[in-house]
């Protein structure tokens, strides 16, 4: 059995195919699967999905590129003019109340892109405002975390104040649950001090062509990997240009196989149960 930590099933660009995902996925044995939230209308479908589909579950969030409003396309979404969502605390608290909610995300530090008018500082301390206060959420409703991280090379590194914060939220007390950096691209260095303080490390379609990530996957101890694809997006090779779907979970398992040459079972079977332990399925 194989879980797929992290997509996004409940997004559009499942509109009228989500049973169709949902079956191919188990098919290729991946027989449970965390969809989640990037802001308050996407985290409400998450957990409306989880609850309609056995063997979903639901992560909600709010995604640090959304704190502002910015203008993007994304291939799979009709708009390309993002508004800002302002954090309502009281709103995600009743959204991880649910049964079926099993963490809190995505979240986090993402400084690679900066909206049109907005000083990078000010983007910044922005982020690690509203991030203060999610995982103090979290602490307190004692979920874990489903953390972004990307961006700031040349200015500031996310990947450094994102570790400032995670060690100032534990050392008052918080973060029980702590959580995985999804969608891990940082260092072996980085992957280390993540570890050193608890989180699982999230790895998915791009170690089957990144290089930076398959160098730091040979580090990670297999105790402290999550599978995901983070689908729609980010497909995995052989199917890179085409739509992502839970369903390619396990041409991740084969990489990291490859990479730490070990058998594939084994794969599955850790990277499985680090997964049920960290989300409680």
């Amino acid at each position: 059995m194989l879980i797929d930590t992290h997509c996004h099933v409940s997004f559009p660009a499942y509109a009228g195919d989500a049973d169709g995902v949902l079956a191919r996925a188990r098919e290729a044995g991946v027989e449970k699967m965390i969809t989640v939230g990037t802001r308050l209308e996407t985290s409400r479908g998450a957990v409306a999905s989880a609850e309609a589909h056995e063997g979903v579950w639901a992560v909600v969030g709010l995604y640090p590129g959304h704190i502002h409003a910015q203008e993007f396309a994304d291939p799979y979404e009709t708009e390309t003019v993002h508004p800002a969502e302002t954090l309502d605390v009281d709103a995600y608290r009743a959204l991880l109340a649910h049964p079926k909610t099993v963490g809190l995300g995505e979240s986090g530090l993402d400084y690679s892109r900066v909206p049109d008018g907005l000083p990078f500082e000010r983007m910044r301390a922005d982020q690690q405002d509203v991030l203060r206060a999610l995982l103090a959420l979290a602490s307190e409703t004692n979920k874990p975390m489903v953390i972004h991280c990307r961006g700031g090379e040349g200015r500031a590194s996310a990947h450094d104040d994102l570790i400032a914060l995670l060690r100032e939220e534990i050392g008052r007390g918080g973060l029980a649950k702590r959580g995985v950096i999804h969608c891990f691209t940082g260092s072996a260095e980085e992957a280390a001090a993540y570890r050193a303080l608890g989180f699982f490390v999230g790895i998915g379609g791009i170690v089957t062509f990144g290089k930076s990530v398959m160098e730091a996957v040979k580090d990670i101890p297999l105790e402290q990997i999550v599978l995901e694809t983070d689908a729609p997006y980010l497909t995995p090779a052989p199917h890179r240009g085409k739509r992502n779907e839970p369903a390619f979970v396990g041409l991740v398992a084969e990489a990291v196989a490859r990479i730490k040459r070990v058998p594939l079972e084994e794969v599955e079977r850790v990277t499985t149960a680090n997964a049920q332990r960290l989300f409680g399925l």
